[in-house]
């Protein structure tokens, strides 16, 4: 477009000389249109230089956006793993307290299970100190090994009490007056002891491995046998209820 404005440029310099002065010749047109060509030509590769400086600007532009474009993404990344990093350290401190809780947790509990071992080895170490806890006598009639009403209360009573306790036990020991036969007598004091663990372990529930029984027949007599009032007396089963010092 440039080239063409010299063109008309100079083909409207000339014609105006030739309408002018018809008489110029071709030597005249070229000595004064030559310089006003170069000057054209001047002023187009001024004009090019231009261009070729503005490309490069708009390249060195486009370039500069390009870094910038680089970095804005490069700035996006470092935020977003500063971010992660955050979330990351959060959670990390978040473990720490509960690692620490945890930890707190369990000193405690191992404190209270030491104390609970302790209070086991004490237990452990008073089973074998009994003491009685309770004592009933269950009276009998003369040779019979049957449980009257009484004594079956007595039982119940027995029963009310070991259904409270751990670690009990129970004697159960049968007699007889010396009225008759002592191996009679052996036998009679023997079921009696076991109408008393028959009555226990049926009526109240009570575990039998919690109970020791024994005949004694008219051994340790508890009164003297030679009353009417001393025999009542010695027919009869001791119940006696054991349980740790604890």
């Amino acid at each position: 477009m440039k080239r063409t404005f010299a063109i008309v440029l100079m083909a409207a310099v000339a014609g105006v000389l030739l309408i002018g002065s018809g008489c110029a010749t071709k030597k005249y047109v070229q000595q004064t249109v030559a310089p006003v060509q170069q000057r054209v030509e001047q002023i187009e590769k001024k004009n090019s230089q231009q261009d070729n400086s503005i490309a490069e600007l708009e390249k060195g532009v486009a370039r500069a956006d390009e870094r910038a474009q680089g970095a804005d993404s490069r700035a996006g990344a470092a935020a977003r793993e500063a971010a992660r990093a955050n979330e990351q350290a959060a959670l990390g401190i978040k473990d720490a307290a509960n690692a620490r809780t945890l930890a707190e947790q369990g000193l405690s509990r191992a404190g209270q299970v030491e104390k609970n071992l302790g209070e086991l080895d004490r237990k452990v170490q008073n089973l074998d100190n009994y003491k009685l806890v309770m004592t009933e006598t269950v009276l009998f009639d003369l040779g019979m090994a049957t449980l009257k009403d009484e004594a079956k209360q007595q039982l119940d009573a027995v029963a009310s009490k070991v259904a409270g306790l751990k670690f009990y036990t129970i004697e159960v020991q049968g007699f007889t007056d010396s009225t008759g036969d002592p191996q009679t007598n052996l036998r009679l004091s023997q079921r009696r002891a076991e109408a008393v663990v028959r009555y226990l372990t049926l009526q109240g529930k009570v575990p039998l491995f919690r109970i020791q029984t024994i005949g004694y027949g008219e051994e340790n007599p508890a009164a003297d046998n030679k009353t009417r009032d001393g025999r009542k007396q010695n027919r009869r089963v001791e119940v006696r209820v054991y349980a740790p010092a604890l």
